[in-house]
């Protein structure tokens, strides 16, 4: 517990879709004080303050003494209790110890300093639990994506309602416009566009025809469509992202068995030595009380406070310096992990993207006798009425340009196919044009009037500003360039690469596959996995460190990553990165000056005679001078260098 302090900042953020317009998802979040660990951390710190004011104040010893016994029992109770159940299994943890320890300086009238080591103990334990369930509560709400219920069709031509757990391989769904597709499966029948980008990252709804797949949880558009069940739901993507989730965060247990391992070592040696430092002398004749004296005081000096606090101000003073810049990072153990980076991974839309479209290029024909303003106030007349994300880019970069939009009369929208209107008399037609897009890397859309082509506008993805810099920033961090890992197709993937300067492009992944590149690239290095989508979870959690885009990151992702940057600032994750790495430096020269101080006064106890007011003064002096030199990062100055 006290090496894994952890810290949680939420962010508001817009709610996600309902999973059907007659389902709205439920509140799974969990309430700060729903946690035992929570309250209980909370009357202990409220009762060492209220016991420090009152103490300094002057006030009767009756007073702040019985609020100390209460900072004790609220905040120490608990792990003297797992402590007691641990060493019923024959193993000591340093909770335990820290138990022992607070009740020992109590015991030789050092009661402050006892019950410090309470709350800070206590609140740890706390924040850590809060961090837990949170996390469990996004797993648990990505499976509310998908519906409850979905309409199957029935042999004989009819229909039914029926919970999505029960559907099995081989039936055919009936699913409606504005409904979310209740499995994984082939279309049969119809045409519509579906939004999956939770599962694909792609910016856009995708057109879907007979014998395209479909994904469960996906949007379905304004067609109608027939969907052959082809996974059981057990099985379906956003299951397997669930699972994936799951199974990366428990490869991280490793690190934390090595560490318990390193306490247990710990406390076994300082309680052993303890015992010796009081049985041997009394042995040799020296009096009960010196004995005692000499033990307490050992027991003080030895206490790893001090190593504690060492390691946790530069970390605690990163975290709060970044969150002063829009990057939230979600524990100290993330914020030491983060510096370890050696390999980046970047996910393309919403990331290096915006995640938005936008016009690019308008080309009119040579024939047609239009120029590139003409052609696109007429697309944006016929696709003003639209509420699709291609009419609204089109739209917006007329009225960008500065041009009149013509009113449209007779308007029509065909899914897949796109949008009909008249414009001044003239039948005017603006529909994707499947032809262009992979060669161009976007979405290419045909105009036409009165059924004779006359241009194309090309839309896509909007790159970041910040992207250029920042993957060079992480190319020089790293000593290699980041790797592109993205579920967009192939020409997107491209253009995005080299306007960024990638030369590793991986494209047309699913989560798992997205999962299984940042593992093979675990096999080289520590991977440094950024994203923003549901899509990205698995990824985020099999990352040896994973930064979520918090602006319009999916729930899960937000969850899983170890920090999110809330303002999409994409040059803040180098910035973090270089910042960890100098909270690391610290916490290696604060470990030198804790183990220093911890050596020089055991070894004065044990050869010569360390009065206790000087041991506590040490002890004390030393746990200031390691705090002190961590808040060095709370300084503007220790972020502007990371950025620089």
């Amino acid at each position: 517990m006290c090496s894994c302090i952890v810290t949680r900042v939420s962010a508001t953020l817009a709610p996600a879709p309902s999973p059907s317009p007659a389902r709205p998802a439920p509140h799974r979040r969990t309430r700060l004080l729903a946690l035992p660990e929570m309250r209980w951390a909370l009357a202990a710190t409220v009762a060492f303050l209220l016991a420090l004011v009152s103490d300094v104040a002057g006030m009767p010893v009756w007073v702040h003494g019985i609020l100390y016994a209460v900072a004790y029992l609220a905040g120490g109770w608990e792990p003297a209790l797992e402590g007691l159940r641990a060493l019923r299994g024959k193993t000591l943890d340093v909770d335990l110890l820290m138990i022992v320890a607070a009740l020992g300086a109590a015991a030789i009238g050092q009661v402050l300093d006892g019950a410090l080591l309470i709350v800070i103990f206590a609140t740890s334990g706390a924040l850590e639990a809060l961090a837990t369930a949170r996390t469990a509560d996004s797993v648990r709400g990505l499976l509310d994506l998908a519906p409850a219920t979905a309409t199957r069709l029935t042999s004989g031509g009819g229909e039914e309602t029926v919970p999505t757990d029960a559907l099995a391989v081989g039936d055919v769904l009936l699913v409606r416009p504005g409904e979310r597709i209740g499995a994984d499966g082939t279309v049969l029948d119809g045409l519509s566009e579906a939004d999956q980008a939770s599962i694909t990252g792609e910016p856009l709804p995708v057109v879907k025809r007979p014998g395209d797949e479909v994904f469960a949880g996906t949007l379905n558009g304004t067609g109608a469509l027939r969907v052959r069940v082809d996974r059981d739901p057990a099985d379906s993507v956003i299951a397997r992202i669930v699972t994936l989730v799951e199974e990366a965060s428990r490869t991280k247990a490793p690190t934390q068995l090595f560490i318990e391992k390193i306490e247990q070592r710990y406390a076994v040696g300082v309680v052993a030595a303890t015992l010796a430092v009081f049985g041997v002398p009394l042995a040799l004749g020296e009096a009960l009380t010196d004995a005692l004296l000499r033990a307490m005081t050992f027991m003080i000096v030895a206490s790893p406070c001090a190593v504690v606090l060492a390691t946790m101000p530069p970390l605690l003073s990163a975290i709060a310096n970044a969150g002063r810049h829009g990057v939230l990072v979600k524990s100290a153990v993330a914020m030491e992990r983060l510096g370890e980076t050696d390999t980046a991974a970047l996910d393309k839309t919403g990331t290096l993207t915006e995640g938005a479209p936008e016009v690019t290029a308008v080309t009119p024909r040579p024939d047609s006798g239009l120029d590139a303003d003409a052609l696109l106030a007429l697309a944006a007349a016929a696709e003003h009425p639209s509420e699709h994300p291609l009419a609204r880019a089109i739209v917006a970069a007329a009225r960008a340009q500065g041009l009149p939009v013509a009113t449209a009369d007779d308007f029509t929208a065909t899914p897949g196919r796109g949008v009909s209107a008249l414009v001044d008399g003239h039948r005017v037609t603006v529909g994707r044009d499947e032809s262009g897009r992979a060669s161009q890397g976007g979405t290419v859309v045909l105009v036409t009037r009165d059924e004779t082509p006359v241009g194309t506008l090309t839309l896509t993805d909007r790159l970041r500003p910040d992207a250029p810099a920042t993957t060079a920033a992480l190319t020089a961090l790293t000593g290699t360039a980041p790797v592109l890992l993205t579920g967009d197709h192939a020409g997107a993937a491209a253009r995005v690469a080299d306007a960024t300067g990638l030369t590793d492009v991986r494209a047309g992944l699913l989560p798992e596959d997205k999962a299984k590149a940042v593992r093979d690239l675990q096999r080289a290095g520590r991977t440094l996995f950024v994203g923003d989508g549901v899509n990205d979870a698995p990824a985020l959690a099999a990352a040896h460190s994973g930064i979520a885009m918090g602006r319009a990151g999916s729930d899960l992702a937000l969850e899983t990553a170890d920090a999110v940057v809330v303002r999409d600032e994409l040059t803040a994750v180098p910035a973090v990165v270089r910042l960890s790495r100098a909270a690391r430096r610290l916490v290696v020269q604060n470990l030198v000056i804790a183990g220093a101080f911890i050596t020089g006064l055991v070894l004065w106890d044990l050869i010569g005679h360390l009065p206790l007011p000087l041991g506590v003064a040490g002890h004390e002096g030393s746990t200031v001078l390691v705090g002190l030199n961590g808040l060095r990062l709370l300084r503007r100055s220790a972020w502007r260098q990371g950025a620089a």
